[in-house]
């Protein structure tokens, strides 16, 4: 292999990988908050499909992608709503919920999909423009995979350590630990659990409809029924795996983007492996993680548990 090969290797791996991690990478950050708020939303899935499908719709109907993804996170934050609803003022369990929104977000897209468009694929024609950063695009080898990406790339890389200065510096961010850690000493102590919540539910929604229409609108320019392939979840893994901290987030979706990137970064420098086993890649490597770390981890104590004030 000579160098131009490993170059043009490690360029697709990094570009690729960057734009593969952004869907998992929002889902994952808006978890984030959900989680450290006490709620525990399986329904990421049913989330990213629905704003994927929401987005790629507006998109296709309007020819502007930035109306994609403002409905794709308007109907996150919608169906955050709803969650917030059922889990917390109806104190419904929150496994059950987050599974009925994912099975129905699969079911209505698919639905919609088919009795909308048939047997035909259309595809965006509009795509988002890249922006390269003056100076920084120019450095050679990973200078145009990280330096010259789409708008909503660098978007997704700035929310993080927005999303951390929020958890960790802000009254918002303490109330939010505060209430995943124990709500009832938190509403002694002033805290409106119930509006806390729906806060971080709305806010984890709004962020999972934003990741999957960026899937549709912004990386692939399709829509296909299911075509998140378990993405939901690996962002609920994510979460986990990296213990609530945006910047260990950002870490993980980088790494699971780059090994789905990987089958593109080997056809440039020859190797010749079946694709089946490339897509498995990425979730074997979640398995591991969660092999390795989940020892480690330590859940927020009122994770998953409902709230109802005056009772313990």
């Amino acid at each position: 292999m000579s160098g131009i090969d490993i170059g043009a290797f490690v360029a697709v791996l990094l570009g690729a990988g960057i734009v593969a991690s952004v869907p998992m990478l929002l889902a994952a950050l808006g978890e984030t908050y959900a989680e450290q708020a006490g709620l525990l939303n399986l329904g990421i899935e049913g989330m990213m499909l629905m704003g994927a499908f929401a987005g790629f719709y507006v998109s296709l109907n309007t020819g502007s992608i930035v109306a994609g993804l403002a409905i794709g996170l308007f109907v996150g934050a919608l169906l955050g709503l709803f969650f917030g609803f059922l889990t917390v003022s109806l104190r419904v369990d929150q496994v059950i919920v987050g599974l009925g929104i994912t099975i129905f977000g699969a079911g209505l897209t698919g639905f919609l999909f088919r009795d909308l468009y048939g047997r035909r694929f259309p595809i965006l024609e509009a795509s988002m423009p890249k922006w390269p950063i003056p100076v920084l695009s120019d450095i050679p080898l990973i200078g145009p995979a990280l330096f010259n990406q789409q708008s909503m790339v660098y978007v997704a890389l700035l929310l993080v350590p927005l999303f951390a200065f929020i958890l960790s510096r802000t009254r918002f961010g303490l109330q939010m630990r505060a209430v995943g850690e124990n709500p009832f000493a938190a509403d002694a102590a002033g805290v409106n659990v119930y509006r806390v919540r729906y806060a971080a539910i709305i806010i984890g929604g709004a962020m999972a409809g934003l990741g999957g229409a960026f899937l549709s609108v912004g990386d692939l320019n399709f829509f296909v029924p299911g075509m998140t392939l378990g993405q939901g979840f690996i962002a609920l893994a994510l979460a986990m795996l990296g213990r609530w901290e945006p910047p260990r987030v950002l870490v993980g979706a980088l790494l699971f983007g780059m090994l789905r990137s990987l089958a593109n970064g080997l056809q440039i420098i020859g190797v010749h492996v079946q694709p089946e086993f490339i897509l498995v890649l990425p979730y074997l490597g979640i398995i591991a993680a969660l092999v390795l770390l989940a020892g480690r981890t330590t859940l927020p104590a009122a994770l998953g548990q409902p709230y109802e004030r005056g009772q313990h």
